[in-house]
C-alpha cells in the first residue's frame, strides 16, 4: 500500500472506533484514536506473515495490544484487514460477542495475547520474543504500551529482563499521548525523560515528532535493528486524534461518543 491507502485506512479505522463505541455505549476512544497509525502500520505494511486466513502460522509477527483498553483501535484494525466482518462491531463489549472490552484471544481472530491489566502485556512480548529467540523462531513481537501505563512497576521489570536477555527480536511502541483516566501525566504521576529512562535500561530508542504522522511511524518501524538491544519507538501522539472535539481531551479517556456525536465526528471522518 502507499501513504494515501495507509492514511485512508486510519481514517476508516477511526470511523470503526467511533461507531462501535457509540453501539455500546461503552469504550475508550481517546486512546485508540491516539494509537491508529502505529496499528494501521504493523497490520498494513510492517509485520510479516500476518493472514486472516492462517492466524495461527507459527512464524508469524506477534502483537501484543497492552494497553488493553485501546481494543477499538485493534478491532477496527482487524476488521479492516479482513479477521472479520463490521457487523460485529454491533456485540462490542457484549456478553456472547467476540469484541470484549479488552483483547481476548479465545474469542476474537487475529489477537495475540489476551491483556487488560496494565503492565502483562508488554511482559506477555517479552516472553514471546525471549521463547522465539530459544527455539529459532524468526517471528517480531510488537507491543504498544501506554504512557499512563508506564507508571506500573511491572512495565519496567519486563523492560530490565527484555534487555537483560537481548530480544532484539521485541519493539515496544510508547503511545505518548500525555494523558490518563485520572489527568494529565504531570498531574497523576510525572514520566520524566522518557527516552532517556528507556535506554539507560539498555534499549535502542527512536523518537518520533509526530506518531499520528503514518509516514513518521513507517520510518521508525522500518529503521535498521540494534543487534543485541530491543527496541522502544517513542511515539509523540494526541489524544483523541482525527475527532476536532475529542483531540487532547481526558474526558474522551474512557467515554462513548452519543448520538449527536458520533455524527459529528463521523462527518468530520468522511473521505
Amino acid at each position: 500500500m502507499d501513504i494515501l491507502e495507509l492514511k485512508d485506512v486510519c481514517r476508516r479505522v477511526r470511523r470503526n472506533i467511533i461507531t462501535m463505541t457509540n453501539k455500546a455505549v461503552a469504550g475508550h476512544p481517546g486512546g485508540s484514536l491516539s494509537a491508529t497509525e502505529a496499528m494501521v502500520a504493523l497490520y498494513f505494511d510492517v509485520m510479516k506473515g500476518v493472514d486472516p486466513k492462517d492466524d495461527k502460522n507459527p512464524t508469524r509477527d506477534r502483537f501484543v495490544l497492552s494497553k488493553g483498553h485501546a481494543a477499538p483501535g485493534l478491532y477496527g484494525t482487524l476488521c479492516e484487514r479482513g479477521f472479520f466482518g463490521p457487523e460485529e462491531f454491533d456485540k462490542f463489549r457484549q456478553l456472547h460477542g467476540i469484541l470484549q472490552g479488552h483483547p481476548d484471544v479465545k474469542k476474537c481472530p487475529g489477537v495475540d495475547a489476551s491483556t487488560g491489566s496494565l503492565g502483562q502485556g508488554i511482559s506477555i512480548a517479552a516472553g514471546m520474543a525471549l521463547g522465539a529467540k530459544k527455539t529459532g523462531n524468526p517471528c517480531h513481537v510488537y507491543t504498544i504500551i501506554g504512557d499512563g501505563e508506564s507508571q506500573e512497576g511491572l512495565v519496567w521489570e519486563a523492560s530490565m529482563a527484555a534487555a537483560h536477555y537481548g530480544l532484539d527480536n521485541l519493539t515496544v511502541i510508547f503511545d505518548h499521548n500525555k494523558m490518563q483516566i485520572d489527568g494529565t501525566n504531570d498531574e497523576v504521576m510525572s514520566l520524566g525523560d522518557i527516552g532517556a529512562k528507556w535506554r539507560a535500561f539498555g534499549y535502542d530508542v527512536i523518537e518520533v515528532a509526530d506518531g499520528n504522522d503514518i509516514e513518521q511511524v513507517l520510518a521508525a518501524l522500518h529503521a535498521p535493528a540494534c543487534p543485541g538491544k530491543p527496541r522502544l519507538i517513542h511515539l509523540h501522539t494526541t489524544k483523541g486524534k482525527g475527532v476536532s472535539f475529542m483531540e487532547g481531551q481526558v474526558g474522551w479517556h474512557g467515554k462513548a461518543p452519543n448520538a449527536a456525536e458520533t455524527e459529528a465526528a463521523l462527518k468530520e471522518l468522511e473521505a
